[in-house]
Order: C-alpha cells, then structure tokens, then sequence
C-alpha cells in the first residue's frame, strides 16, 4: 500500500455570527501550544522535552482547565509545540542558534475527530460547540486542485489546518487529501498477461524492460539571486530578486511598525505577514509547476537537487528566508512528480559551481563571477548557473548507472538538455526539435 498526498486551499463560507468562536478557538489553541513551548523549552539549563507522550502526561489537564477546547484540539496544540521544539534542539545540536518556538500565526489544526469532512462542507469543532462552514467553489472546478483531488471519491480527508486571510477576512481550509493505491490491485491486473497469446506477452515485456532501462534526469541548479531555479534543459524559473525585495520591504515596514506598538500595528504587521506568506507560496508553486513541466516535457524520469542539510553554511548569501524557500520548493515538486511518476533526488552539491560540464576540469578560478562560467582549461564559457545544473544531473546519474546491476554495461542513463540529451561517456543525442547549433554544449537563453 503506497500512500498520495495532496494539500487543497479551500475557501469557507463562515455564517457571520461564528467569526468569533473561530477566532476564540485559534486564541485558546495558540495558547495551548505556547504554554506548552514554554514548559518543553529548557535550555540552556537542562535539557529540552521533545516526547509528545511525556507532554501530553504533564500538561493535559491545564489546558484543558484554562481552555474551553475539545480534548482533541487541547493534544494537537501540544504536539504542535512538541514538534516545533524537536526541530529547535536539532539546530542547537548543528550548532546554530534558536530559541523557544513561539506561535503567534492564525491557525488551527483539526482531525476527523474535532472536524466532520464532506465534499461540500465541513463542520468543525470550536469554544462554543459545532459551526458549519459550507465550501466556496470556483464555477468551473475541472482542472483545479479541488476538481482533481476534493472533489475526487479515491481521495479522503486527513489532517487539515484552519486559517484566516486578515485582508480579506476569510476563511481558508488547507486540506490534506490522500489516496491509497492497493499494489494488490495492480498485481491483479498484471496477471491478466496470462490471458494474452505469447507474442502478444513477449512484446509487453519487452516494452515494460524498454521504460524499466530509461533513465533521463534534470538536473536543478537554486539561487539566491538572479532566477531561482535553473534547469539542465535550460529554463530559468522564478525571480529571486523579486522575492528578495519583497522580502526586504516587508522586514522594513514591519520594523517601523513595530516601534509604534500598539495593537492596530500589531494586527497590521499580522496580516501583512500572512499575505506575504501566502505571495512566497504561489510563487514557489509556479516555480515547482514550471520545473515539472520541464521534466515532463522533455521525457525524464528523474528531478535532481541539490541537497539542502546545511545549505546556509554553504552558501554564504542564504538566509533563513531562502533555506525556507529551497525546502518549500523541493517539497512541491516531489510531491507533485508522484502523480506523474517521476522521481525527485537530492545529491551532494560539492563542486558543482567550480567543474566543467563539457571537460570535467574543476577549479575554483572556473566561476568568473556570479553568473558567468569559463573553463580555465577548454574555454568554454556558458551561464554558471546552468553549468551548475547540468552538474547536478550529472550526479544522480552516476548513482543510478552505479546502482545498476547488468553485465552488458546498464540501463542507458542521461541528462536532459536545451536541445537533446548528454550520457555519461558525452555522447549526445540531439531531439527532434533542435537545430543545427544542438550540441553537448549548447548554451540556452535566461
């Protein structure tokens, strides 16, 4: 049994006299969570809880006094805590700084056991009994996530979070839809072959052994500046300059801001922050779209990024915003290659920047500058970013050719390119669509 997970935005129709128990719920939830961070957080001076179990056993009952929350929203407020205070002691143990978590951001989490799901509405648990919240649907939902997903009976409800837009002043439930697939099922298919005349079972198996052999990666090459990705086909998705300055001005408006210190600055910078949140979103949702649009387009098999542990020590310009950024971005796009059964990697990221994709020669004196890459050895000379993605792809394929197990040499392992693909003994192979300039080298455009 293999478990797909999609998350669907689903905007609710709140009665208008139910806004306040939502809001009260949300108070009373963070305040669970945060006395909970308080009690978890110790150090420096002994060591931090990071035991749901143990929490729950000392803490329970307090909330459950202080609050007017169900039992199930009172555990889910303490292993929110407990879950944010294990990735703390995670940093600390990296030697990186951090410190208590704290929840201010409007949320709430809910389960089949504090909400009802259905297709069409959802009833969820509040301080003041049951409020119905009938779903908001675009006119034409075929083609959107709550078409393909909400809407679909092979997918079911699981853990959703409840939020609120304070520009808008609605409702939004993230939900989290899976569908099990029974590789039982599949098996059962599979076995229809014996039904088939042998030729006709010859030729399948010779096509199934066809697309097991076929390995075409894309190498992805992230950014701090310039675009923020950059593919081995030559696409350069996102700006992060734009996020970067987005970014940059929020930070300043918010540190106005919160020198005045009253409450109508603190809601402001509040909602403020959820937009900015919700923008970032989108545009790594585009960003991981686009990126998938090139694999598929070009035949791949496989996604390669670089791997993120630690990726601020790397690059020196990153801060936590992009290390957030790169994780998001890598987590859309993987979880939405399973649905077109391409699979998405990390590999180490050591001296991609620095080797040559057409020679190998490896120097540190290769990278010009910031974008611009010229071999000290060939000469060839092509944007550093796009260097470093063919590079990248180059990595996973080696690990899939050294996985392989056949006598005659493997499965035949390449990377996808502008104009055809490149195999690990630089043979390249032009595409139907490329031009007399197709080569192993070629250079696209940003």
């Amino acid at each position: 049994m293999e478990d797909v997970i999609r998350t669907v935005k689903i905007t609710l129709d709140v009665p208008d006299e139910r806004y306040d128990d939502l809001h009260h719920t949300k108070d009373q939830f963070l305040h669970c969570a945060n006395t909970t961070a308080k009690w978890a957080w110790r150090y420096p001076s002994d060591y931090c809880v990071t035991s749901k179990q143990k929490a729950e056993n000392a803490l329970y009952e307090r909330p459950r006094n202080e609050t007017e929350l169900t039992a199930n929203l009172v555990q889910k407020g303490i292993r929110r805590a407990i879950e944010a205070t294990k990735s703390g002691v995670a940093r600390l143990k990296k030697g990186e700084k951090t410190s208590q978590p704290h929840f201010d951001a409007w949320s709430v989490v809910y389960d089949k056991r504090s909400a009802t799901f259905y297709r069409d509405h959802v009833s969820l648990s509040t301080v003041n009994g049951r409020v119905e919240c009938d779903y908001v649907f675009p006119d034409d939902p075929q083609g959107t996530p709550i078409g393909e997903y909400m809407l679909n009976e092979d997918y079911e409800f699981r853990m959703s979070t409840l939020q609120y837009d304070h520009h808008a002043e609605r409702f939004y439930l993230h939900a989290r839809m899976r569908r099990t697939t029974d590789e039982q099922e599949q098996s059962t298919i599979d076995s229809s072959d014996v039904h088939q005349t042998p030729s006709d079972a010859t030729h399948q198996n010779a096509e199934r052994s066809e697309d097991a052999k076929h390995r075409t990666v894309l190498g992805v090459d992230l950014n701090v500046d310039g675009s923020l990705a950059v593919t081995s086909t030559g696409a350069f998705v996102g700006n992060a300059d734009e996020m970067n300055h987005r970014r940059r001005e929020f930070e300043k408006t918010r540190g106005s801001m919160q020198q005045t210190g009253t409450r109508s600055a603190h809601l402001s910078i509040q909602s403020m922050s959820d937009r900015e949140h919700r923008w970032m979103q989108d545009e790594l949702h585009r960003a991981s779209n686009q990126i998938l649009k090139e694999a598929r387009d070009h035949g791949c098999t496989h996604v390669a990024f670089e791997n993120l542990t630690d990726i601020r020590d790397r690059m020196a310009s990153a801060k936590r915003f992009h290390t957030w950024a790169f994780r998001r971005l890598y987590q859309y796009v993987k979880y939405k290659a399973e649905m077109y059964d391409i699979e998405v990697k990390q590999v180490s990221p050591a001296y991609t920047s620095q080797r040559c994709s057409k020679c190998g020669f490896t120097h540190e004196n290769n990278r010009r500058s910031k974008h611009q890459f010229v071999c000290q050895k060939c000469d060839y000379e092509l944007n550093a970013d796009y260097n470093a993605s063919k590079n990248v792809a180059r990595k996973l394929l080696k690990r899939l050719h050294s996985g392989q197990k056949s006598s005659s040499g493997g499965a035949p392992c390449q990377c996808a390119l502008t104009s055809g693909t490149l195999n690990l003994n630089g043979d390249f192979h032009a595409s139907v669509q490329a031009t007399a300039e197709g080569e192993s080298t070629d250079k696209p455009t940003t």
